[in-house]
């Protein structure tokens, strides 16, 4: 038998989003298992106590950003237009239905002018201790890998600027291995500055070394990026590090025309620190760099990394040759 249903659009219910959302809800797991009540220990210091207008409850704000992160919603600005149609998100917030959700102006003016770096540091090592606690945490083997994000920028927008050049830091590590040596054979240290020479002839001006880049007018702080038969954009590229449960552990941004062996020991630094028990290192090709491997080697640790084969200047693949000496 055919059955038309009789549009009820305007019809008033009483209604419960607790009896709306599924037991079984990513939410409500996520809910159970962290206490979002510490959020208010970390940030209590940056609201003013007896004075200023009522504030957005700064767990509201922390978890409508996590609803935006696991459910890959593109923008904050779609972020809050799906919480408002979506039960599981307004339980999880605790907004009721005839409650106006935050607007994302607020939100990003919050994550952008109040909490520091600092204070989201705080809550991704807490969250990540929680985990670590009860036991779902692996960080014997670390996999660090990059990706790169497209900046909000236009690349017709551009300028050639003239910037200094940032110095490796292996440049500095291996110009301390010279002096200790040099000193243990009597011998003046070395003047970065001045290229190596101990004479007193050469430039110390102490002036950074310049060099042209192109930057963009409408957000400096991204870079260009162009790789293989990618579109050239750009973009902003965000180094993770990783357990094999694919928690991150470490993320590191830099501007997108910076290559990853030389955003890798600041991400390293902080993983050492918080990780020290880790015994292998995995990544891939762009991390095998001498550098890196004298350092993760000489920690005791080992590097697992792609074969690839040697290249020439040009980048085609080298022939090798094997000599055998006559016994």
């Amino acid at each position: 038998m055919l059955t038309k249903n009789i549009e009820n659009r305007n019809q008033v219910e009483f209604v419960s989003l607790e009896q709306m959302v599924p037991q079984d809800h990513l939410l409500r797991q996520i809910d159970a298992a962290i206490d979002f009540n510490k959020v208010y220990e970390f940030v209590e210091d940056l609201y003013c106590k007896d004075n200023g207008r009522p504030s957005i409850d700064p767990v509201v704000l922390f978890k409508i950003v996590l609803i935006q992160y696991i459910y890959g919603i593109r923008s904050l600005h779609r972020t809050l237009e799906e919480i408002g149609m979506n039960m599981a998100y307004r339980w999880f917030i605790g907004y009721p239905l005839n409650e106006q959700v935050p607007h994302f102006s607020t939100v990003s003016y919050n994550f952008k002018h109040r909490f520091n770096t600092a204070s989201v540091e705080y809550i991704f090592c807490w969250e990540l201790k929680a985990a670590a606690d009860e036991g779902y945490l692996d960080t014997e083997a670390i996999f660090v890998d990059s990706t790169h994000i497209k900046a909000s920028a236009n690349l017709k927008k551009q300028a050639r600027k003239a910037v200094p050049k940032e110095a490796k830091r292996y440049a500095h590590e291996l110009f301390d291995e010279i002096d200790k040596d040099r000193e243990t054979h009597g011998k003046k240290p070395f003047d970065e500055n001045n290229n190596g020479n101990d004479s007193g002839s050469g430039d110390n001006s102490g002036e950074s070394e310049m060099v042209e880049k192109t930057v963009s007018t409408t957000d400096p702080e991204c870079g260009v990026f162009h790789k293989g038969e990618h579109k050239k954009v750009f973009a902003y590229e965000a180094h993770i590090a990783c357990d094999k449960h694919n928690f991150i552990l470490g993320v590191h941004v830099t501007p997108g025309n910076i290559h990853d062996s030389v955003a890798f020991d600041s991400l390293y630094d902080d993983i050492c620190q918080h990780y020290p028990e880790h015994k292998i290192v995995a990544a891939d090709s762009a991390y095998k760099t001498p550098w890196i491997c004298k350092r993760i080697f000489e920690s005791g640790r080992v590097l697992t990394s792609a074969y690839t084969r040697p290249k020439t200047k040009d980048g085609k693949p080298l022939t090798c040759y094997l000599l055998f000496c006559p016994v």
